[in-house]
């Protein structure tokens, strides 16, 4: 229980120390302004952190901006190291979130439907 509390909030600081990281001190120009740390997931030993990013774009611009994050692992890593002053920072894995394409979908749908009931 105590382990679970303890990932919980090393999740949470994660999340914000990633966005700004990957703001502020990511060079690579695949990474762009358009990058969201969505949610950082941390296993119970805190040994992976599973890390979903929203990426606004089309699919080729998703990709390329994942290939620059994973080519970044090692600077962001050692940056979240020095950060949160844990023994041993989490291995990170970069997964693509596409909840908010997900809702920009239903959005859409839910709005041509009107359009369609209103004429």
């Amino acid at each position: 229980m105590l382990q679970h509390k303890r990932s919980e909030r090393l999740s949470e600081l994660m999340q914000e120390e990633l966005s700004d990281i990957i703001r502020r001190q990511v060079k690579d120009p695949r990474v762009g302004e358009f990058c969201t740390i969505m949610h950082v997931e941390v296993s119970d030993d805190l040994r992976h952190a599973k890390v979903s990013v929203s990426i606004m774009g089309d699919e080729s611009q998703q990709k390329k901006t994942l290939i620059g994050l994973k080519n970044a692992t090692g600077f962001i890593r050692r940056e979240i190291g020095q950060r949160i002053g844990i023994r041993h920072t989490p291995e990170l894995v970069f997964v693509l979130d596409k909840s908010v394409d997900y809702s920009f979908e239903i959005d859409r749908l839910i709005r041509d439907f009107y359009k369609e009931n209103d004429k």
